[in-house]
């Protein structure tokens, strides 16, 4: 049964390229980002996890551990991280699940039988503090993830998650925010200092308010 948001995202005990992990000890209070790659070795997997590398200090700064998955060994790992570090120019800073037994990817529904039977699909997780799953998405292997997306969505939850304010197409960090439906005009400017902008009756804008 595939997961949806809103569940809480599965636990597991697996080997990595840092050694034995258990998942929820791995993400303690934090934020987490899970995301599967079809194998070792692949060109645009390669990319990506240098990517990932690069932007640790942004992960970071949001709270938000980083973890990648794929069905070949730890060694196996261990050998392509090389290869990552010499050609990104980066050092991988996040661990790399070994699912030899694909029991994470089924667990988490990363193998997708019309585009493979036995390798993981490109899929990311976005996880909350309280192990609920906030973000799901697939990409096709011939598309490399954007993780400056991937941090913007990050920005997006963590902002929702504290004030009643949902963000508009194109959002980014810094940018005006819509005030949830349920919110009354008349709780508005206690809630919202800063003052809105009402557009319709349906749409009411309001700068950032953690900003």
């Amino acid at each position: 049964m595939s997961l949806r948001l809103g569940d809480v995202a599965p636990n597991f005990k697996a080997k990595t390229s840092e050694g034995e992990i258990d998942f929820y000890e791995y993400l303690g209070d934090s934020w987490g980002v899970l995301f599967s790659h079809p194998a070792d070795y692949t060109p645009v997997c390669t990319t990506e996890l240098g990517r990932v590398a690069s932007l640790k200090q942004e992960f970071d700064k949001r709270n938000v551990k980083v973890i990648a998955l794929s069905v070949d060994s730890a060694e196996s790992h261990q050998g392509w991280i090389q290869d990552i570090n010499e050609t990104q120019d980066v050092e991988v800073n996040f661990p790399l699940i070994a699912d030899e037994n694909r029991k994470v990817a089924e667990a988490y529904d990363m193998i997708h039988p019309n585009a493979s039977a036995t390798v993981t699909v490109r899929s990311v997780f976005v996880i909350a503090p309280d192990k609920t799953i906030k973000l799901i998405i697939t990409y096709p292997a011939s598309t490399g993830r954007n993780f400056q997306e991937l941090l913007r969505v990050i920005d997006s939850l963590q902002l929702t998650a504290n004030y009643s304010v949902s963000t508009p197409a194109d959002w980014k960090d810094g940018d005006e925010v819509v005030i949830s439906p349920s919110i009354k005009n008349e709780d508005i400017p206690a809630k919202f200092p800063k003052g809105h902008v009402e557009v319709k009756p349906y749409l009411r804008l309001t700068p950032q308010p953690n900003k």
